[in-house]
This record gives C-alpha cells, structure tokens and sequence, in this order.
C-alpha cells in the first residue's frame, strides 16, 4: 500500500501507457469485436486512472503549501524526474483524469475509423497532460507540456472535419512556435542557476532586466496556450475541426496548461516583471472579454460559438491571476476548473445533436425542447453555467475574480464584468435559437433523445457543477492555503527588490 501511496503520480502517468500498449495488440478477426474491446480497454484504463486521481484528493493535505506526493529520480545529467503536487496542481490533475471516461465513451460510436490509433492517442494524451500538472523540474515539464502537441495535432489531422489539415498545421505551429522562446529562457535559467529544480527557482531572484525579458519568453508560450487576444485564432479553427473527444479535451484540460503555467512560472519567479507588465495583461484580457464575446454573437456555427467563449473566459482567468490577491487567483484557478466540465460538457452536447444531424449550424435547428426534452434541459444548465448562475460552478470563479479585481481596480473590474453581461447575451441568444422556437423541421422532428449512453456521460458533469456551485469550499480548500504562499512570495520578493534597490541608491548618494 505505502508502495502505491509513494508512486502515486508515476502509476496515473504509467496506467494510460500500459492500456495504450496493451491495445496495441488487440486482434481479431470480426472487426467490429476488435473495435469493442479496443474501446473496453481505453475506458477501463481510464476510469482507473481517475480511481487513483480520487486517491491523490483524498491524501492531499489541504492545510500545507509543500509540494506533496513527491517523487524524484535522476534522468540526465542535471535534468531528474521530479513530480508532485501542491494545491494549485492536484485539482487539475484530477480534472484530467474524471474528463477521460467521458470522452472515451462520448467517442464510443462516433468514431469508427482506425480506433485503436485514435484510443492510443488520447491515452498518450493523458499521460502527457498529468505530467505537465506535475512535473517540479523545468526541462521534465516543457518535455511534457510539447509533447502533449503531437498527440492533439494528430487528433485534429487524422479525425477531424474537411478542413483538418490547416486547422492541425495551424494549432501545431502557433503552439511550438510561441515555446521557442520559453525553451531559450529554460536554458537561460539553467545556466544562471545551475538548477532545473522548479521549487528552487522559485526562491531564486533574478536581475529586473533580465527577470523582464524571462517573463516575455513565458509569457509568449502560456499566451499562445491558453490563448489569449491577438494569438487565439488557432482555437475556433481548431475545435470546428477537431472530433467531439478532441475538443473535449482542448477546452477542457489543454487551454489550463496556459493559466497553470503563469502561476507555476511566472509570477512567483518573475514577480517583479508581473508587477510591471500587469497592465499589459489587463489590456489584452479586457480587449478579449469584448472582442470575442462579440464575434460569439454572430456565430452561425455552434462549435465556433462556445470556442470563442473559451477565449473569452480565458481573458477572466488571465484577469484574476494578475490582480494579485487571494480571491482573484482563487477565483481563477476555480473559474478554470469550471470551464473545464462546462465547457467539455457544451462540446459534447454539440457532438450529440452532430451525430444526429450531421451540422453544427445553428439555423438548421430549433425547437429541440419539443422532441428532445431531456437534451434541452441538459444544454439549458450547462449553458446557464458558463453565463454564471447562481448555484452553478460558473457563478463562484466569476464572484470571486470580481470582488479581487474591485479590490485592485474598478476599471479592472469593470472590464472583466463586460464579459457577464456578453457571455449571457451570447449565451442566451442560443438557447433560443436552438432549443425554443417552433420546431418546423422534419429532419429535427425525426432526432431522438438522449440514449442511455448519453445520459451516462452527462450525469457526472451535471452532478460536478452543481457540486461546485452549491459547495465551493470543498474545491477551494486544497487550493487556499498554496494560494496564500504564492501572494506571500510574490509580494516578499518583489519588497525584497525593491528595499535592495534603495539600499544601493543610498549608497551611491
């Protein structure tokens, strides 16, 4: 038992490997039994993974900011597998691993073409975003968080829709390229310090100037990721294109990497150029809110729609993080585990009536909630959940990241507040198209409700954001007290700074 508690991380990242290799070698004559077990394989290593994802929770100790569920072994050279978690970590790393049986099963009938690639690939997939969430030496982490490329390129390319090649080349080349400079920096910080430990890097205090331009560098790679005005236009390609399952994990768990990474990174090893570019990232936040809330507006394409709503909630995150106080950080970490179920949960309602239609038009339907009572209900909540409903896990990110920026700036929060109104009226305005209305369509007339297979996939989403919504504390608690610290380092260093600064003007006087 103390075996399975102390490698903990390493069997979540192993289970998936093992189930992709062992799906491998899955022959049979009849192909669609091939297909099956295949697909048996896939959820039964995922749903494992979650199990111990669950574990992990539970063993967490809410009450430490340590790095907990450490593990660390040489590798090369100076570089070491180094893993843990510490409250800002672990909840993504569980997201992860509960959104994986979900798209594995939303995946079940859809995709009929080379299964067992596209199965190994989102297994792959799995193991490289545990890691990013995990990973505490530098070098292990930009080996997991580019990796994670690879098997998400072929996703869009191999299974996507008519235009998959562009969407795959464009996706592949805005990431890798905004990493370039993230790779120089890593190499900068190595030779600077001798070290690729990231806990010890966060200790380390860099020079302003050069502290501005390692900033820059990151800043450029978690941008591109997450992303953020002007370098988003990659994503509505992206997930338009993309399977159900892809986009899934796209918006779900892919888009985090961005936000983890400023809080991982960024603020507490460059404070002082946090402090000093915030402005720049309040722009560009406040500029996405409106930008793209508005072209959600005019979508006629729904996946194109909750897409630039992605967008749109990333610029609340990026707000939240950069305000520097406790409920704004709070609130954005919680606002990303939101998005996360909700915005997975959109996606896959879209793959649902897609499936039936074959069009993600938006005219094309109507009147949904005469003929699929269940479906409308279930995209009613989710949708009220990504507007920010009281009750729901949209309403407590969004509460928290406006009473931090209030508190910062009301400009701030007025901006950030712009995104509510937009998102409801984006929001709202396809409810109406979609579900309400007169159904006059015979092809929609003849679409079923939900299977039961369906109904399994949405019950654990619904029950997840409800739970967030009506219990907040059971999420935020792991989160607060690492919280806290990252406020306390950022501000010890950024004070540290500056006395050392006056130090030596007084000394030159």
């Amino acid at each position: 038992m103390n075996f399975l508690i102390d490698n903990l991380l390493s069997l979540m990242m192993l289970a998936p490997l093992i189930g992709a290799g062992f799906i491998m070698f899955i022959r049979h004559q009849d192909k669609e039994i091939e297909k099956r077990n295949i697909r048996s394989v896939a959820l039964f290593t995922t749903v494992v993974t979650f199990v111990m994802s669950i574990f992990l929770w539970i063993g967490f100790d809410s009450t430490s900011a340590d790095f907990q569920f450490v593990e660390r072994y040489r590798w090369v050279g100076d570089i070491s597998y180094y893993v843990g978690v510490d409250g800002i970590s672990m909840l993504f790393v569980v997201l992860t691993a509960f959104l994986m049986p979900i798209v594995v099963l939303a995946s079940w009938e859809s995709v009929e073409k080379r299964v067992k690639e596209y199965m190994i690939a989102f297994l792959l997939l799995e193991t490289l975003m545990i890691g990013v969430f995990s990973a505490l030496d530098i070098f292990l982490f930009y080996v997991f968080f580019e990796g994670g490329l690879i098997p998400m390129y072929l996703l869009i390319g191999v299974w996507g829709g008519v235009n998959r090649i562009y969407a795959a080349f464009k996706f592949f080349l805005y990431t890798l390229l905004g990493s370039v400079l993230m790779l120089v920096a890593v190499f900068y910080m190595y030779v600077e310090t001798g070290t690729t430990d990231i806990p010890m890097l966060m200790n380390h205090h860099f020079d302003g100037d050069i502290q501005n331009w390692l900033w820059l560098a990151f800043f450029a790679s978690f941008a591109v990721k997450m992303p953020m005005w002007p370098v988003h236009t990659w994503l509505p390609d992206a997930h338009v294109q993309a399977p159900t399952g892809g986009s899934v994990i796209l918006a779900g768990v892919l888009l985090k990497m961005g936000g983890y990474g400023f809080l991982r990174f960024s603020l507490p090893m460059f404070p002082d150029a946090t402090e000093h570019f915030a402005w720049l990232v309040f722009a560009l936040s406040i500029i996405a809110i409106v930008y793209t809330s508005l072209v959600a507006l005019v979508q006629e394409d729904i996946k194109k729609l909750i897409a630039y709503s992605s967008v749109a909630h990333m610029g609340f995150v990026t707000i939240g993080i950069f305000i520097l106080n406790a409920n704004g950080i709070e609130g954005a970490i919680f606002t990303m585990l939101s998005h996360g179920i909700v915005s997975g949960a959109l996606f896959l309602c879209v793959g649902v009536i897609y499936d039936r239609l074959h069009t993600r038009e938006i005219s094309r339907y109507g009147g949904l909630a005469v003929n699929m009572k269940i479906y409308a209900t279930i995209f009613v909540i989710f949708s009220m959940a990504s507007v920010g409903l009281p009750g729901t896990s949209g309403f407590i990110g969004e509460f928290l990241v406006l009473n931090g920026s209030y508190a910062y700036d009301s400009w701030v929060a007025f901006g950030a507040a712009t995104g509510v109104v937009l998102g409801a009226a984006y929001m709202l305005y396809l409810v109406r198209r979609l579900v309400f209305g007169e159904l006059d369509k015979d092809d929609v007339k003849a679409m079923p409700d939900l299977s039961l297979r369906e109904k399994i996939i949405f019950l654990p989403l619904l029950i997840v954001v409800f739970w967030m919504g009506i219990y907040p504390n059971s999420f935020l608690d792991p989160i607060h007290v690492s919280v806290e610290n990252l406020i306390q380092t950022e501000f010890s260093s950024a004070a540290e700074h500056a006395e050392g600064v006056s130090t030596s003007a007084a000394a030159a006087r």
